[in-house]
């Protein structure tokens, strides 16, 4: 078993000991010119993808299984999403809602086609966070109630309200008070961290009698507007909820008028083996909030809703400069595409649970890592220290150690104590196996190789 050793200071997973003279010149020049607070996983300057790798300004390749954070679901610079950026910025670039544009309209009728139940109303923004703020104020007016459940271990984006809404990590809110509320947030079923570790549905039961608690002792549901929650949670550590759970959750918010919103932000389009990953649950939210894996890499987000309930907002209510840009609609048409036509739903599926049967025999009698879970390309493999509790070094410590062999994974959690999945939709089984060999060797820890930190209360 490893042995606790003394607090390390949190230092950048940097994939090079020494930066070449080359990378050096950039990041002194980033130093210099951008704003600090603007973090980055690693120190690698990177000047082309493409496929399934990243390469830095050393010509250096490195297998990415971060995808953007998500976002490069097809890949880096995938053929088609580059023809059709090519071919619309030849046309037209920019126009917001000065028109209509051809590429909104049809973007919004294949985002209608494709989403679950009646959600057929789109509104297209930039951002995760932005799509948040425009699904929160929908809810808001339409309902004429001023407060929002959310739920512990949430992301929901860095602007106010998003942030507001955000539990996943305290840093991403403190010394930013006073937020917008009111907002009260209630438990999330992490079964792993919760005192029903080997039972999922004592864990989902649990966390739905608090939130009806919550309704009864704390905020009266006639003034509750929205709940809104992650199908799976992203930044939170890549949490599952059990079986069952989101159909009693629908049920709570139909009974009490309470709008459902659905975050698909992360785990949105074909990420966990289907298009959406709240179709798993077999329940249609009120609002559902896609971005990330939307449109290839370009910038762009949406919130979808049923006309029914978009039909109450009065129009120039709510609106945006940049959202729907031709450009990124056409990208997303074009990545839209190639899921369907290529089944990449079913591939991760089956890709998924490849890696995940392989990961988990791996962690069979190591006891430094507490589980490995996960939904399609969508897989988190959570350390802990010799007593169970998170591990954030464990994970640091392979993190840098996949870099230094060519092998990009971020972290995620609470402590930042989970290392998060989520390659490309179409990379290849040779890239996944590659993947997982490293993987596999940089997790092989030998007693004593890991220095232990103690978590603040």
């Amino acid at each position: 078993m490893l042995e606790k050793k003394k607090i390390i200071k949190k230092v950048m997973i940097n994939p090079n000991r020494v930066p070449s003279e080359k990378a050096q010149h950039y990041l002194d020049l980033d130093a210099e010119y951008v704003n600090p607070v603007l973090d980055r996983y690693t120190n690698i300057v990177a000047v082309k993808g493409r496929g399934s790798y990243i390469y830095d300004i050393n010509d250096d390749a490195y297998l990415d299984l971060g995808s953007g954070i998500a976002v490069n679901s097809l890949g880096h610079c995938h053929p088609a999403v580059v023809s059709a950026i090519q071919e619309q910025a030849s046309q037209l670039i920019h126009t917001s809602v000065t028109t209509h544009h051809t590429r909104y309209i049809e973007l919004a009728e294949k985002l209608a086609q494709i989403s679950p139940g009646n959600l057929d109303s789109v509104f297209l923004s930039n951002s995760g966070s932005e799509a948040v703020e425009g699904a929160v104020k929908l809810a808001r007016y339409i309902t004429g109630r001023p407060a929002i459940i959310n739920f512990r271990g949430s992301f929901h984006g860095r602007t106010f309200m998003s942030v507001a809404l955000t539990t996943s990590k305290l840093y991403f809110r403190e010394r930013l008070e006073p937020l917008p509320g009111p907002i009260y947030t209630a438990p999330f079923p992490y079964t792993y961290r919760s005192i029903f570790r080997n039972d999922p549905a004592a864990c989902a039961k649990d966390s739905l009698h608090q939130l009806r608690l919550l309704l009864h002792q704390v905020v009266h549901p006639s003034q509750v507007a929205a709940m809104i929650i992650e199908p799976i949670q992203g930044e939170g550590g890549y949490v599952i909820p059990p079986p069952g759970y989101f159909a009693e959750l629908r049920e709570i918010a139909s009974s009490h008028g309470i709008i459902l919103i659905v975050d698909e932000v992360q785990s949105g389009f074909c990420r966990t083996g289907k298009m959406f990953a709240i179709e798993h649950e077999k329940i249609v939210p009120d609002i559902m909030v896609v971005a990330k894996g939307i449109a290839g890499g370009m910038p762009l987000s949406a919130f979808i809703a049923a006309k029914e309930l978009t039909a109450k907002w009065a129009p120039a209510r709510h609106g945006s400069t940049f959202g729907g840009n031709p450009v990124a609609c056409a990208a997303a048409l074009a990545t839209i595409r190639v899921m369907q036509e290529e089944k990449l739903d079913k591939r991760a599926e089956k890709l998924g649970s490849k890696i995940l049967d392989r990961l988990r025999k791996f962690a069979q009698g190591r006891q430094y890592i507490g589980e490995v879970r996960g939904r399609g390309l969508m897989i988190g493999i959570e350390f802990n220290r010799p007593d169970g509790e998170p591990s954030r070094p464990i994970t640091k410590h392979v993190m840098q150690n996949c870099l230094e062999n060519k092998l990009l994974v971020l972290n995620c959690g609470e402590h930042g104590h989970v290392i998060r999945l989520m390659p490309p939709l179409t990379i290849s089984d040779a890239e996944a196996e590659k993947a997982c060999e490293i993987l596999e060797k940089c997790m092989d820890i030998k007693e004593g190789e890991v220095i232990h930190e103690q978590h603040s209360k």
